[in-house]
């Protein structure tokens, strides 16, 4: 059976989708695979989307949750549509877009605390208002964080270009620090990567949705640090409007 093509993952016009259209390929209750979707499944410290699906009747349905259990399944608040229905999808785009700046924000904020100060992103969780970052080993005074406020929004204000970019791992491992993109943490069967590049600051393999340029995240501010442990620290930020 043929997999779910993913929008979001091919490019950023991908990504900026808010509606499109998809045709129902296994429906099992309330749940239902599309041959294709925007909607991102929950996974690598990003929510799921939601929003609705147009049923073929004109009904909406809410898309409640988005997972991977084999395929990628969607949620619904209601009988999922037979196989063969086609279906109009909708985006709840505000709560899509809030994600994209979250996920951005963590990539430049991971790359700076491991430039600075090796400090390796261990952990993370991205949410509407707020998310967090798991670094080790960090032990950051004051001074250290209200810097790496200061070097993340700059970067921010700089109003970089963000886009996708695909390359064989063969060759990023060849040119990449493996700590800083956590490649380790990526299945050695994954040949090519995709990697979201943020100008010359940053390259990452990612699997998540992002902003096309940095000036869409909003300025940052590090709300809260919790000790966690074994030279661990978590950093939790929020961004403006």
């Amino acid at each position: 059976m043929a997999e779910t093509k993913m929008l979001y993952m091919e490019n950023m016009d991908g990504v900026y989708t808010k509606e499109f259209d998809a045709t129902v390929v296994e429906s099992q209750g309330s749940e239902c695979v599309l041959d294709a979707t925007a909607f991102y499944p929950e996974g690598g410290g990003q929510p799921s989307d939601i929003g609705f699906l147009v049923l073929p009747s004109g009904e909406r349905a809410k898309v409640l949750r988005v997972f991977r259990k084999g395929r990628v399944w969607h949620s619904l608040d209601k009988p999922a549509p037979p196989v063969g229905s086609r279906v109009h999808c909708i985006i709840d785009w505000e709560l899509r877009h809030a994600h994209m700046r979250m996920h951005t924000a963590q990539h430049i904020v991971s790359g700076i605390i491991y430039d600075k100060y090796k400090a390796r992103t261990v952990g993370n969780q991205i949410h509407r208002d707020r998310s967090r970052l798991d670094f080790a080993p960090f032990k950051p005074s004051e001074e250290i964080l209200k810097e790496s406020e200061k070097l993340t929004n700059d970067v921010i204000a700089a109003a970089i270009p963000v886009d996708i970019v695909f390359e064989e791992r063969a060759s990023f491992e060849k040119r990449s620090d493996a700590m800083r993109s956590n490649l380790d943490l990526i299945p050695p069967s994954v040949r090519t990567l995709r990697i979201i590049k943020i100008g010359s600051i940053d390259e990452c393999p990612c699997g998540g949705t992002h902003v096309r340029n940095t000036s869409e995240i909003g300025r940052l501010t590090i709300a809260d640090t919790e000790n966690k442990g074994a030279e661990r620290t978590r950093v939790t930020f929020e961004l403006g409007r």
